[in-house]
């Protein structure tokens, strides 16, 4: 099974239980790229850990946000807040 088809998988998987958990309705088409990004990014420039707590608060900020267009704007403010912290700009 090819990784991509895996990771598919997991995440239309993983979708439908949190959904049935927790009572809510979720979508399972996900951006993977998009949040790969950010977890590279968050990962690179500040710390490995970083990159699972940087996606769970996009996820948690766009969950609550009435913009369309939250995933993208909340990827590309993480992708700036990063390039300043790898050159010492915010730490």
């Amino acid at each position: 099974m090819s990784h991509e088809n895996q990771l598919d998988r997991w995440t239309a998987a993983i979708a439908r239980e949190l959904a049935a958990d927790l009572g809510v309705e979720l979508d399972d088409t996900v951006d993977q790229q998009l949040l790969l990004d950010v977890a590279r990014d968050a990962a690179h420039a500040v710390d490995r850990p970083a990159a699972p707590i940087t996606t769970y608060l996009v996820g948690v900020a766009v969950a609550k946000s009435q913009d369309p267009d939250a995933q993208a704007k909340a990827a590309a403010a993480v992708s700036r807040l990063a390039a300043q912290w790898d050159i010492g700009l915010q730490n």
